[in-house]
């Protein structure tokens, strides 16, 4: 993991292998960032001139590298864009220092030590720009660079190199290391930043090593090292337990579910929030078997488990005053001999029965069970995140994430959350009327409804198992949970760790009593 420290030394003296500058798009040409002073100064107040003449505008995650002058002790300057220059005495956007802060530390991998010499007038930029680095220095190499046994010597030699490291220490720059405010923006950063990596390792593991067991084990780990109490509940106890739903789901794989409890409690904590995560370890969509080219990114539909994972450990490193109590609903769907079949009925751990029309509209059926456990605790609130339709993905694109609630002022509340984070989000609502099309003359409810709006009938399908008088809300990241893309700004190729920045700081104004 890439270490973070808040520099004391000025960028003219501090030994590294690169100092990282901000550049701006001004009216008349690329602007120089405040926190590049004196390495504007070693280039004679050219910087800009330099910048320019190298074809440099100052675009959002524009990257140059130039070699250093003499007066700097790191041999090389990476100017990185940060996208228009504000207006007079302007503040830069915490986003904009978050994302060029990513650009650049994804531009140094390999690289030892880079100092971050971006515009950190606040605690808060400071915490954004610290940030987008952990975030931006993040790759999954844990199945490169292993040792060929077959291959001549000069390969193996080779081969064993692997690829780049990331970036390995970031030196914040001008961040005030004596200020109690700067100090906390830092670690905080860190902390979260960490468990978003851990949320993307988790999401990019091939499905053969993470199934629904040996993620609980994970889990168990993680609770044990960061204080976070954590309960599972294996096949036995699920059907003991009546939880149709992850069993019905979980049945037709080798790898039998899971319904993993987390708690994280505060002593002084006056309020509870309760986080549910789709955990569908691989979706093969079971025997309404996904058509072929839809199948092959399908280990990231445990991705909205693994945030909430992420945010509940995340909460405990972070001391919030706050309960947060997270519901893993791990299963794998396959089609077997055992598989549920359409036109099968459930009977979910709320007492409701489900017709199967689709089982590949399984994640439904795993977080109705786990909300409905959730409900029995009466937390203050609920967030459920899955990456649950394909249909959000074709409603707000490969970047936003829909929310829905019951309530409102509470989708409000998350929505603005996410925005306040830099998280795209989009509320969306639940109309009564598609409640009809999920009617069944064999059960209380099909998992499946009207086609048009299916991202809603999903959650209108999620709103039957939330307990009555609790204010509830419905993350669907199918979206920007994986990235299949070029990498850009702090995200990378592969799991993105969506949504935990949106939960960590949920959980932090429900600790502050922001929330009502």
């Amino acid at each position: 993991m890439t270490a973070l420290t808040l520099s004391t030394a000025g960028a003219a003296t501090l030994r590294a292998d690169a100092l990282v500058v901000g550049v701006a798009k001004g009216a008349k040409g690329p602007v120089v960032a405040p926190g590049a002073e004196a390495v504007d100064k070693a280039f004679d107040g050219k910087l800009a001139a330099v910048l320019e003449t190298l074809g440099a505008s100052g675009a959002e995650g524009e990257v140059t590298k130039l070699p250093a002058p003499s007066g700097l002790k790191a041999p090389v300057v990476l100017a990185v864009g940060l996208g228009r220059a504000p207006e007079r005495d302007g503040a830069y956007d915490a986003e904009a220092l978050r994302r060029a802060a990513g650009s650049a530390a994804r531009a140094l991998s390999g690289a030892k030590k880079a100092g971050f010499a971006l515009p950190t007038e606040s605690a808060e930029d400071a915490g954004a720009v610290a940030e987008g680095a952990l975030l931006g220095a993040y790759a999954f190499t844990a199945y490169q660079g292993g040792e060929d046994k077959v291959a001549p010597k000069s390969a193996k030699s080779a081969k064993k190199s692997g690829p780049k490291q990331p970036l390995g220490e970031v030196a914040l720059l001008g961040a005030k290391p004596r200020d109690k405010a700067f100090k906390a923006a830092a670690d905080r950063a860190v902390a979260v930043a960490e468990e978003i990596n851990r949320a993307r390792d988790l999401i990019n593991t091939p499905p053969n090593d993470l199934y629904p067991e040996s993620f609980a084990a994970v889990a168990t780990a993680a609770g044990k090292e960061h204080g976070v109490k954590v309960q599972v509940l294996d096949e036995k106890a699920l059907v003991k337990g009546g939880y149709g739903g992850l069993i019905g789901v979980g049945q037709g794989s080798t790898h039998g579910p899971r319904l993993v409890k987390l708690a994280y409690t505060h002593p002084k904590a006056e309020k509870t929030l309760a986080l549910v995560g789709k955990g569908i370890t691989y979706d093969s969509g079971g025997i309404s078997l996904k058509p072929a080219g839809h199948n092959e990114t399908m280990k990231c539909d445990m991705s909205g488990a693994a945030a909430v994972f992420a945010t509940v450990v995340a909460a405990s490193r972070l001391g919030l005053r706050v309960n947060v109590t997270g519901w893993l609903a791990l299963a794998e769907n396959m089609p077997s001999g055992n598989a549920t079949r359409p036109g099968d009925v459930l009977r979910m751990y709320s007492g409701k029965t489900v017709e199967v029309l689709n089982t590949d509209a399984e994640g439904r059926l795993v977080l109705a069970d786990a909300l409905t456990r959730a409900s029995e605790e009466a937390p203050d609130a609920i967030v459920d995140v899955a990456t649950l339709t394909g249909a959000m993905v074709v409603a707000l694109g490969n970047r936003t994430f829909g929310v829905m609630a019951n309530d409102d002022a509470f989708r409000t509340a998350v929505h603005e959350t996410a925005e306040e984070v830099g998280e795209a989000s989009w509320p969306m609502p639940l109309p009564d009327d598609l409640r009809k099309g999920m009617d069944s003359p064999t059960a209380d409810i099909a998992n499946i409804g009207e086609r048009m709006g299916g991202g809603l009938v999903a959650g209108v399908f999620l709103r039957e198992f939330v307990g009555e008088g609790i204010a509830w809300a419905h993350l669907d990241i199918a979206g920007p949970a994986f990235h299949e893309g070029a990498p850009y700004g702090y995200t990378p190729k592969g799991g993105t760790g969506s949504s935990v920045r949106t939960l960590v700081r949920l959980a932090e104004r429900t600790a502050a009593g922001d929330l009502g």
